[in-house]
């Protein structure tokens, strides 16, 4: 079974987030048109970030040595 690092997750939950965040914003000063792939997309991947993100919390937590 491919084993993943808590930080590998962590980041790429950024990634996803900061494009969820990133990507309406330049929809609403017009250089991304609006859409509604786009829209669902942004929503999508900020959504997703943020379940990565908890899962990898949740990983670096039970790894932390006592």
């Amino acid at each position: 079974m491919l084993t993943v690092h808590p930080r590998v997750i962590l980041a790429i939950s950024f990634m996803l987030v900061l494009f969820g965040a990133v990507a309406p914003f330049l929809m609403i000063i017009d250089l991304l048109p609006t859409n509604f792939a786009l829209c669902f997309l942004s929503y999508g991947a900020s959504v997703a970030g943020l379940m990565s993100g908890l899962v990898g919390l949740a990983l670096k937590a039970e790894t932390k040595p006592a």
